[in-house]
């Protein structure tokens, strides 16, 4: 990268005065790298629209926690996620293994601050940790194809885990007969959808080819990236 930005050093003066608006730092990037860019900030604010959302949909477990809001919940998530932090309430567990804690009966924290924690620093590992990509960074296929089979594993769970009383442990959909709401459904689509998009990049990038994995309702389990 230092050698990238000595030999783009010559051309800064002039395309800081460029009429043209040309963007500096694209020079380091390259096609791929700018569709990670693009794949990498509509997940961040996918996960931010669903921390919001299983909130508003779940306030019992925001109640859990005196004090916090959505807003310094999601915070807290995003700091998790990068592990700048550990959290003693999910027992230092982050990515696929704060993903099970949210769905243990005997959890007695906030599933929705388990299950994003776990989430949103599963997709970070996913992108290398990494919120923006250059020629020198690099992004495996099969990391971001095994996270959006992750995905369709926590959907299914959502729909399935049930407390003592057979009430979901985590509301999300609902499918009453008085209304039909699949707004969280299409949020999850559209999560799914960027990490397999940018998984099929990358593996034409690279060459290499992505082995699939096919999930059967007696076998959803997490995959480790």
């Amino acid at each position: 990268m230092c050698l990238l930005l000595m030999f783009l050093s010559p051309f800064m003066a002039g395309c800081s005065t460029s009429s043209s608006g040309l963007n500096v730092k694209s020079l380091a990037k390259s096609d791929v790298d700018l569709v990670a860019d693009i794949h990498r900030r509509q997940t961040k604010q996918l996960l931010q629209q669903l921390n919001t959302k299983l909130y508003l949909r779940n306030p019992n477990q925001l109640r859990r926690k005196p004090g916090e809001t959505i807003e310094s919940r999601w915070n807290s998530v995003l700091a998790y996620s990068v592990g700048t932090r550990k959290s003693p309430e999910l027992r230092g567990l982050s990515g696929i293994n704060a993903m099970r804690l949210a769905f243990e009966n005997d959890f007695a924290g906030d599933r929705v601050f388990a299950l994003m924690v776990g989430l949103t620093s599963m997709l970070s590992e996913a992108y290398g940790h990494k919120q923006e990509f250059y020629w020198l960074d690099s992004l495996d296929q099969q990391s971001l194809y095994n996270s959006a089979r992750n995905i369709e594993v926590m959907v299914w769970l959502l729909r399935t885990r049930e407390d003592s009383m057979g009430r979901p442990l985590i509301l999300t959909d609902s499918f009453s007969s008085e209304s039909f709401n699949l707004s969280f459904e299409r949020l999850f689509g559209k999560l799914i959808a960027h990490q397999d998009a940018l998984s099929m990049v990358i593996a034409g990038k690279t060459q290499r080819a992505v082995n699939t994995v096919a999930h059967s309702l007696v076998s959803m389990t997490f995959i480790p990236l």
